[in-house]
């Protein structure tokens, strides 16, 4: 079985030493751990580093597009050369690189097949009281949309089998925690957490740029996938509303017309027509949406199979490659 361990870097050329240190060399029922880069536009020496390092595979942006896109880079890359199981850490060495069997340990079991790490943020000490209670609530909306239970929903600590990482598709253009969070409760794809440490901070968040932004932005993206997945629902919820706030100048308009004193309240009754009509309309863009939504779901069926075949060639002509070439040369390689 092969670990392929991805690292998203940004200008992380004075952490990334560490971090690869502390990835283990070794671990059981693993037979293979190979470390892949992906530089997302960094203008340090990141590259020059990983190279110094003799890491296995590099990947690079050529300007910075983000964590999320990087992080589905990343898992195309290490799906490339033939990772069965795939562990995401952080470049700036946040998460103990020790802790990586813990989180492996589930998938070579065949109990899960996403592992989270709970970094169990209530007893970090360098969290403020504001960010932990953030956390806390933020985890909570995403477990009770997405239906599963975990406790930090926000750890970019996590693991991948082979089937999860096929099947998953980052859309979001900021953060792919949350969204992989949902898309595993949706598409049924087994999902548990285990405690995990962190180290020290070596460096201020890049991704929260403020806590009103970081807010806005997880709002935005827990909004995207829940619409996305759920759009009937969705717009139930609105079409309900629309449609209660309607009813209630209707019925003023019907009081005061019984009452005969209905001359003077025409105002309600063009009010109440209109969120009414928002209503009926909110009704009829859920159901559009949700036929859109079985369309998406026809796509990404496509594009699962797709990549499968891509795997499949891709791994039967390197299998060819590699019978051909001499069985002692062996050399990193750079994607």
């Amino acid at each position: 079985m092969k670990l392929v361990v991805q690292i998203p870097c940004f200008n992380e050329e004075a952490t990334l030493p560490q971090t690869v240190a502390d990835i283990p060399k070794t671990i059981d029922g693993i037979e293979q751990i190979e470390i892949l880069i992906i530089d997302d536009g960094s203008t340090d020496r990141t590259l020059d580093v990983a190279r110094e390092l003799g890491v296995h595979h590099i990947l690079r942006n050529k300007t910075n597009m983000g964590l999320a896109r990087t992080f589905k880079k990343g898992l195309d890359g290490c799906l490339g050369v033939g990772a069965d199981i795939i562990v995401n850490t952080d470049g700036d060495n946040q998460y103990a690189g020790a802790d990586i069997p813990k989180l492996v340990q589930p998938i070579i079991d065949g109990r899960a097949d996403i592992v989270i790490g709970d970094r169990q943020t209530a007893t970090i000490p360098h969290f403020s009281r504001s960010k932990k209670l953030l956390q806390w609530f933020g985890s909570g909306i995403v477990r009770k949309l997405a239906g599963i239970w975990v406790p930090d929903a926000v750890s970019g600590f996590r693991a991948f089998s082979r089937e999860a990482a096929i099947r998953t598709n980052i859309v979001s253009p900021f953060s792919y925690t949350i969204e992989t969070v949902i898309q595993a409760g949706k598409k049924d794809i087994s999902l548990i957490s285990v405690p995990v440490a962190t180290n020290s901070v070596t460096r201020e968040s890049r991704l929260v740029k403020s806590i009103p932004h970081f807010i806005g932005r997880q709002v935005s993206t827990i909004v995207r996938m829940y619409a996305m997945y759920q759009p009937l629902q969705v717009f139930f919820y609105i079409g309900t509303f629309l449609s209660v706030i309607g009813l209630i100048p209707l019925l003023r308009f019907l009081y005061f017309f019984v009452t005969g004193a209905g001359d003077g309240h025409i105002q309600s009754l063009v009010l109440g027509g209109m969120c009414l009509l928002m209503g009926f309309i909110a009704y009829l863009a859920g159901l559009v949406a949700d036929l859109i939504s079985f369309n998406r779901q026809l796509l990404e069926t496509t594009l699962e199979k797709v990549r499968r075949i891509e795997l499949d060639a891709s791994e039967g002509y390197k299998e060819s490659v590699g019978r051909k070439k001499d069985p002692g040369s062996s050399r990193p390689e750079n994607l």
